[in-house]
């Protein structure tokens, strides 16, 4: 028999044991600073040295000593296009195992509430714009990243399949592409506006006279703040029950050159600017429809232009302990 939850979200209990996997990445520790400064008190982390969460015995171990009342699985393997291009099987083998993993050790061990965190790739590639949530699975994926978002539709898949198993009230939040403080800026597994900000950085530092970019620069994108993320997060945990993914994001989106031209200003480059058109675009649109985020009481509230202008603060300020 079948069931789905019969649930009221309300005010998560601050003094509540909260779980965050992944809580030194760029999702993970937004979320947990949002969590610290809105008052919960018992708050988990375990870095990857010290749990490893595609090792299954450690995870359930993990599970049955810390006992979790809320969990946000924002723990993956991430990376830009061509990372995920080039290991396509550690992007599928390592988010399948990690999300098994928690979420079974999750259901085994009683977690009342639990968020997991998607990516909007797992929507085709030529979905129509705005993206809905009833988008997933009606086309083809963006074939760099189709590893990652098959796992990310795995993960999906597996809650709702928890909910009318278990009747337990979890939910999956999708963002757009995320930015900020504890972005990855490294040349080669960074994604977008992180390898935009470094590249222009080091312009900018050194007297460049010229930045090549990738591609065309026509695709069009939405940017999200981390900060808003987390906020969102937390918002649809108190305030969302649903067996549908949620799309987070801003509803508006720039073009990559528009992009690039805001990080340019913001790190203070005035040279030229080059596009290489050999190299791939990717998915030439990708806006969210944020219709059910809105109906749900939360929308964006930090700028692209701010956002990035603290970003690069926030990146200049901890260059010399930035994760690669």
């Amino acid at each position: 028999m079948t069931t789905e939850p019969t649930f009221v979200p309300t005010e998560l209990d601050r003094a509540s044991t909260f779980y965050v996997a992944g809580h030194r990445g760029l999702v993970g520790s937004a979320i947990w600073r949002k969590l610290d400064s809105e008052g919960f008190t018992n708050l988990v982390g375990r870095s990857s040295a010290e749990l490893d969460l595609k090792d299954r015995e450690a995870v359930f171990a993990f599970f049955a000593e810390t006992k979790p009342r809320y969990v946000v699985l924002a723990a993956a393997k991430v990376g830009g296009i061509l990372a995920n291009n080039t290991y396509p099987v550690d992007f599928l083998s390592d988010n399948l195992r990690i999300q098994v993993n928690v979420l079974d050790a999750a259901v085994e061990h009683g977690v009342e509430r639990l968020l997991f965190l998607g990516s909007s790739c797992i929507y085709p590639k030529f979905a129509e714009q705005p993206i809905r949530e009833d988008s997933l699975l009606t086309g083809h994926l963006e074939p760099t990243n189709d590893a990652y978002a098959i796992a990310k539709i795995a993960g999906i898949m597996h809650v709702q399949a928890i909910r009318r198993q278990h009747g337990l009230p979890w939910i999956s939040a999708m963002p757009t592409n995320l930015y900020g403080p504890g972005d990855n800026f490294s040349p080669e597994g960074s994604h977008v506006l992180p390898a935009l900000i470094r590249r222009y950085d080091e312009a900018a530092r050194s007297g460049a006279e010229v930045v090549t970019n990738w591609g065309t620069g026509s695709p069009l994108r939405e940017f999200l703040h981390v900060d808003d993320m987390a906020a969102a997060c937390l918002h649809l945990m108190e305030h969302y029950d649903g067996p549908d993914q949620v799309n987070v994001g801003t509803g508006s989106d720039v073009t990559i050159k528009e992009l690039a031209e805001m990080v340019a200003a913001a790190v203070g480059y005035r040279g030229e600017m080059h596009w290489d058109e050999s190299k791939p675009d990717g998915t030439p649109r990708k806006l969210l429809d944020v219709s059910k985020l809105a109906d749900a009481g939360w929308t964006a509230t930090i700028g692209l232009k701010d956002g990035i202008r603290s970003t690069v603060e926030w990146y200049r300020d901890n260059i010399s302990s930035i994760r690669e």
